[in-house]
């Protein structure tokens, strides 16, 4: 008898005989013995997720956003690495179908009753989604599901032209120009996390779809995916804490960049390094060095700037736990003041919250650690601190519900920088510990789909 069907009898048996004694359990004690990452899809991979604060039923009739994307390209990642787990790929393509026409053209969400559009106005965050249309794409072909295929192949094509044809740029003449800004709402500003959003799902279709146009222009559009991890380092990197600052605004005197340093080293970013920030930023670096082509004039430079994130994040790793604060160069004596932001005349992010080891940002560096030595991206020793992360995250964040549900607790459920018609997104220690948004919670999606990610790259290395 094989040892997947043996588990699986072993569950069934279980489940029969729990029902007989009258417990409503779900799933036995010795599904402790599945994969970490399969018992995370089964308790909040599939159904019952937070995006933020809202609760989400199902993932297959979820809203098209990027956490819930998150969620879904980890869940395909695991139906990858395990490929009898059909009903995996099915979930995540019932998601891809929920909010795909069917000629692939368009991306929909329902908002108030009716279908709209689901790619805002230069919204990079609306786009990281897509990352799942390729191994859509490829499976379909693989089984001869052509139509299916051509479906996802032109959603991913939407997702790409959306970025390279109609999204805001930082204009000729400005520091950083060529760089896609963050959000239309945010002009002029590049964030850490939008590296991941757009730039990394680009990176994607040229990998797969990118000769199509030509050797010529696929390498150009190399240059533009490379450009834009170029320009963020370079403006937001410090070389002595080894980190980089969450965002950075060209034109640090706009309304709406009124967190941003005025002048002196820096100009332009904003006041902390926080932790989600930098995994998305880490994550992106691995995932596109992963696709990019190793003759490119920029390989090698983003390779040493991952190597150099690598070595930060290392340094600021916390020696008891294995894993990483919300906001990276403190430890938990670092707390909100009490006293709050002041801005315009207006207090805001009062409070005395604590620095706390944060999941969703230690998850990624885990994943990001794991892959970028799995691919010869970073050295092998980064594996003692992907190992020592991986217990951490084990003993400090996990936990099994009174379902016998794996859950994820001490995830910052948000956290973001302005505009002008939010001043509370101040950038500080106040804002990151004590504001409106940044609350701590649990299952929320950005913290398990990464957990899903680094608990896949531990079970490659451990099969």
């Amino acid at each position: 008898m094989n040892s997947h069907f043996a588990h699986k009898l072993k569950r069934s048996v279980f489940i029969v005989s729990t029902l007989l004694v009258g417990t409503v359990a779900l799933y036995a004690q010795s599904d402790k013995s599945q994969p970490l990452s399969w018992q995370m899809v089964e308790a909040h991979g599939l159904h019952n997720f937070k995006l933020n604060t809202s609760a989400e039923a199902t993932l297959a009739t979820s809203p098209w956003d990027y956490v819930s994307g998150l969620i879904a390209n980890a869940v395909l990642q695991t139906w990858q690495q395990y490929p009898e787990q059909s009903k995996y790929y099915d979930e995540v393509r019932g998601y891809a179908d929920f909010s795909t026409s069917l000629d692939g053209n368009s991306i929909t969400k329902i908002k108030k009753g009716e279908r709209v559009n689901a790619l805002g106005e230069s919204n990079i965050d609306d786009l990281a989604a897509g990352k799942i249309y390729f191994e859509l794409y490829r499976h379909e072909v693989a089984i001869g599901n052509y139509a299916n295929a051509e479906r996802y192949r032109n959603a991913a094509t939407l997702i790409r032209n959306t970025l390279t044809r109609n999204h805001s740029r930082i204009p000729d003449g400005i520091e950083g120009a060529g760089g896609f800004y963050h959000k239309a709402k945010y002009p002029c500003q590049m964030w850490l996390d939008g590296l991941y959003m757009g730039p990394a799902v680009y990176a994607q279709w040229q990998h797969y779809f990118g000769l199509s146009e030509g050797a010529d222009a696929n390498m150009s559009a190399w240059s533009d995916i490379a450009n834009q991890f170029i320009i963020l380092h370079n403006h937001t990197y410090d070389a002595e804490k080894q980190l980089n600052y969450h965002g950075w605004a060209a034109v640090p005197t706009s309304d709406d960049a009124f967190w941003a340093r005025k002048e002196g080293p820096f100009k332009g970013c904003s006041p902390e390094f926080w932790g989600r920030g930098m995994g998305w930023y880490f994550g992106a670096l691995v995932d596109i060095l992963e696709y990019m082509p190793k003759e490119h004039k920029d390989y090698k430079t983003l390779v040493a700037n991952l190597n150099a994130v690598a070595a930060g994040l290392a340094r600021w790793q916390d020696r008891k736990s294995g894993l990483w604060y919300q906001l990276l160069q403190y430890n938990d004596k670092v707390k909100g003041d009490g006293k709050g932001d002041v801005v315009d005349g207006e207090t805001y992010n009062v409070g005395t919250t604590a620095n706390y080891l944060e999941s969703s940002a230690s998850c990624m560096y885990t994943y990001a650690f794991y892959k970028a030595v799995r691919l010869g991206l970073i050295p092998e020793s980064y594996l003692a601190v992907a190992d020592k992360a991986f217990k951490g995250i084990q003993k400090y964040f996990l936990f099994y519900d009174e379902n016998g549900d794996l859950g994820i607790k001490n995830v910052c459920a948000s956290a973001g920088l302005g505009p002008n018609d939010d001043k509370s997104r101040t950038g500080t220690v106040n804002y990151y510990l004590c504001g409106k948004d940044t609350k701590i919670t649990q299952n929320e999606g950005k913290a398990i789909g990464t957990f899903i990610l680094a608990a896949l790259e531990h079970e490659k290395r451990n099969k």
